[in-house]
């Protein structure tokens, strides 16, 4: 069934990446120096418009990713520090129980 949920997400999602990239073909120029000298920037890429946009939306979402990996950093650190807690506890129980196991009876 998860198969099948897959299947129903990923090749719409495939199809429309296509007839993107089919209608967007023509090559585009992307500059990196915002002070050129002349008409010819010091660093350029001429790429087709499909390659700048997916490679921009996969920036963003690695970008996002981080950001969000660095803002959960406390949860994460009190999530360490609560399961440390519950492990220490869980060993005081079971020392409390085997002491209590083998002490002889009154």
């Amino acid at each position: 069934m998860v198969r099948f949920l897959k299947l129903v997400v990923i090749v719409p999602i495939a199809i429309a990446l296509l007839a993107f990239a089919f209608a967007n073909r023509q090559f585009v120029t992307v500059s990196f120096d915002p002070f050129p000298s002349g008409d010819v920037p010091a660093f350029a890429v001429s790429l087709p418009l499909f390659v700048v946009l997916i490679l921009t939306a996969m920036l963003g979402v690695v970008a996002g990713g981080v950001a969000v990996w660095f803002a959960q950093g406390r949860h994460r650190r009190a999530a360490r520090r609560s399961r440390a807690e519950a492990d220490r506890w869980r060993a005081e129980a079971e020392a409390g129980r085997v002491r209590l196991g083998a002490a002889p009876p009154p």
